[in-house]
């Protein structure tokens, strides 16, 4: 059976602690692409605080779902980036769609939080210094998020 069209409107997850130090993640299908947790939709109902609670326990194994210590540093940044999909994974979408929408949360966790990544999503992580972080990122989008991370972390 096909795998269904992946929805067009996704999270970027900002995870840090609270000396700023920024978890990237490593693409398994795209080596030294370092990024922020990222994730679609996976049905049209499923809120965006969903998406984000889900998508970060499945690529780091850092549980914030409702009800969990770490919930309470959850935040929607209330911001959203509408860009071109890369066209190395255009072929995930339905025809004809070509552009995201991304909605942009913040998480504080613990220095020391552990990480389990899924191996079929990233190979491996990091700590980093925000600015630091931001230089690392290869999305221009996730960049920008971690370079607003004082203020929304303030």
């Amino acid at each position: 059976m096909p795998r269904p069209f992946k929805i067009p409107e996704s999270v970027l997850v900002v995870i840090h602690t609270p000396q700023l130090d920024v978890l990237l993640i490593n693409r398994a299908d795209a080596p030294d692409f370092w990024q922020s947790v990222t994730g679609s939709k996976d049905w049209l109902e499923e809120t965006l605080e969903q998406t984000a609670v889900r998508e970060v326990f499945e690529e780091t194994g850092i549980d914030c779902r409702p009800g969990t210590p770490l919930h309470a540093g959850l935040a929607d940044w209330g911001l959203e980036n509408v860009y071109d999909i890369y066209p190395r994974w255009q072929h995930r979408y339905a025809p004809g769609v070509t552009r995201n929408t991304e909605h942009v949360f913040g998480l504080r966790v613990p220095a020391a939080t552990p990480v389990t990544l899924d191996p079929r999503e990233h190979t491996g992580y990091r700590w980093l210094p925000w600015r630091a972080a931001a230089d690392a990122c290869f999305s221009p989008s996730n960049a920008e998020a971690i370079l607003l991370l004082p203020q929304f972390a303030a």
